[in-house]
């Protein structure tokens, strides 16, 4: 083939791909040279154990419970298994409810470290039963909610709540040491979605 022929060859097709382009703006799409968005790329944490994973399932008989983890700037819900303390003098929610927490403080195993998952909980929390006035079903923090990270107190409601180491399945009323208000705190989905920015919707208790 001559080098005219090629030439002309290639002007066709040159032709052709601006015909092409000019076709489709003139529909109403625009062309670009990058993939189109369609939302946010999904995250490559995988946030799943493979296996129990869970740093009380080694150690046996216990409680079964469900703690929420960080995971990808989210909270993800982890199987536990929990020890409750013989303690005659407090009540077996107030028990409970220091077992979660005291779970929730506890570094993650291998198996959740690799699989991406955290906790903001703090150690040294400790929580006790309602002081005269307060409800029945509060309880006291030793550290004010308010003070507590965005992520850990999330994290503490939902565990609470989901545990039923509230009065109900959705909310739990708590507050913190000594004649500090109580707040009923409530664990919703925008919560578990987004914990960093959605802090737990809360109303004082009086």
């Amino acid at each position: 083939m001559t080098g005219r022929g090629r030439n002309g060859r290639r002007l066709r097709a040159a032709a052709a791909v601006a015909g092409l382009v000019a076709g489709l703006a003139g529909c109403g799409i625009r062309s670009t040279e990058v993939p189109t968005d369609y939302g946010a790329a999904p995250s490559r944490v995988p946030c799943v154990t493979s296996g129990s994973g869970g740093l009380a399932s080694q150690s046996g008989s216990g409680v079964p419970v469900e703690i929420f983890l960080v995971c990808g700037a989210r909270l993800v819900t982890v199987d536990r298994t929990v020890q409750l303390r013989t303690d005659k003098a407090t009540t077996d929610r107030v028990r409970i409810a220091q077992a979660l927490l005291d779970e929730l403080a506890a570094p993650a195993s291998e198996a959740e470290k690799q699989a991406g998952f955290t906790t903001d909980v703090r150690g040294g929390v400790t929580a006790s039963g309602p002081r005269g006035g307060d409800p029945a079903q509060a309880l006291r923090l030793s550290t004010r909610p308010e003070e507590l990270s965005a992520f850990a107190l999330a994290q503490i409601v939902c565990t609470l709540a989901d545990n039923n180491a509230s009065a109900d399945n959705r909310e739990v009323v708590m507050g913190g040491p000594s004649d500090s208000p109580l707040r009923s705190y409530e664990c919703t989905p925008e919560v578990r979605a987004r914990p960093g920015s959605e802090a737990p919707p809360a109303r004082t208790v009086e």
